[in-house]
């Protein structure tokens, strides 16, 4: 019942009664479709069903909606790093779809250029759900009668016909109509609801906006906040611990690429590896560490936090840029691959509280009871 409930939001998000499409939610922008993909109710239709499919992995028990659960604001916390089949787990954390529409590149490291590039490779990927192909998926989709409806409704194809190009394709028209604006932050920034947040969470977005700076990455617009650059930086997590095997690591992972290592696989599997970040796609030295910014929408229901979910509470994210970029438990040495902005705050205890409280009024009422345990 709540995935048909879900189903149901999502077409009325994106769709009237006459099949237009309807206004964003407020503070958000236009959804980006790609012109070879547009949105219908039925590819819509076809692409929640194929989420929620446990079919399309090696033991049945795993689905994309596995690590991206409705009832987590599309998360799978409080899991550091997600688990695939067989309970296996992987290196990194499980982002939000939600608002991934916006997104300019996909995965932490940024891998896939598309959603529907994104959408085909977890199926594939030994620690996740582990299928030797995608023909299984291909299989079903072409014998399973709801399937063979609905294939032929969305895009006029039937038998062999369907390729995981439709597959793909349906996949991300349903995570595109997963947005969420309208959030206490929303109304009262951009409706000028004076009542809408508290007064520590205004304080919180005054730190967010100047001595925080914050909105460097997690971007404010003057009608719109997407609280991402889309852009990838090195702000300490992981790769300071890792920092003096970087040139051993990196040195040996090249090698391995020029072999024909997998990226998608090698990251998800060896920790040490996963810590070179966007390097493992560019082969820049100058990206060494960097993961992509992520969305601070409904950020307060979906720890644990970072590319690792290495930080338990949005506290101690807070924490961990007040230091300059340092947890507990890091060396004392700054990484030589640390971004440029990411320096010491000279925040309060009571400055830190003020932007967790802000932090929360970016959470849409939609997602107020999402399970964080």
């Amino acid at each position: 019942m709540a995935v048909l409930m879900r189903v149901a939001t999502a077409l009325a998000a994106c769709f009237s009664l006459s099949g237009a499409a309807k206004a964003e939610p407020l503070g958000l922008p236009p959804i980006p479709i790609p012109a070879d993909n547009p949105q219908s109710a039925d590819k819509i239709s076809l692409g929640n069903r194929l989420f929620h499919d446990l079919r399309f992995s090696s033991d049945g028990t795993v689905a994309c909606a596995t690590c991206h659960a409705d009832d987590k604001a599309f998360t799978d916390g409080p899991l550091r790093t997600s688990e695939g089949i067989g309970k296996k787990t992987g290196t990194r954390n499980a982002p939000t779809v939600i608002n991934s529409a916006y997104f300019t590149s996909f995965f932490w490291d940024g891998r896939s250029a598309s959603l529907e590039d994104q959408s085909q490779h977890p199926f594939v990927n030994p620690v996740e759900m582990g299928l030797p192909t995608h023909e299984p998926i291909l299989n079903i989709v072409r014998s399973d009668d709801f399937y063979v409806d609905l294939f032929k409704r969305a895009f006029g194809k039937t038998g062999d016909a369907i390729t995981m190009e439709e597959v793909k394709k349906a996949i991300a028209s349903y995570e595109r109509t997963l947005v969420s604006g309208d959030s206490p932050f929303d109304r009262w920034r951009f409706r000028k609801e004076e009542n809408a947040i508290s007064a520590d969470a205004k304080r919180g977005f005054d730190l967010f906006v100047g001595q925080g700076r914050c909105v460097s990455c997690h971007v404010i617009e003057e009608t719109q906040a997407l609280f991402t650059d889309n852009r990838f930086h090195n702000i300490g997590v992981g790769i300071n611990r890792a920092q003096f095997d970087v040139p051993r690591l990196a040195a040996e992972f090249l090698t391995a690429k020029a072999k024909g290592a997998d990226v998608d696989k090698t990251v998800l599997s060896d920790p040490k590896t996963s810590e070179l970040g966007r390097f493992a796609v560019t082969d820049q030295f100058d990206v060494i560490g960097a993961f992509k910014t992520p969305t601070l929408r409904n950020v307060a229901v979906t720890p644990p936090y970072m590319h690792d979910g290495s930080l338990k509470t949005l506290k101690d994210v807070v924490k961990h840029y007040n230091n300059g970029g340092r947890s507990d438990g890091d060396p004392a040495q700054v990484n030589d691959y640390l971004s440029g902005g990411i320096r010491p705050l000279g925040l309060t205890e009571q400055q830190m509280d003020d932007l967790v409280a802000f932090m929360g009024t970016l959470t849409t009422p939609a997602y107020f009871g999402a399970k964080t345990k």
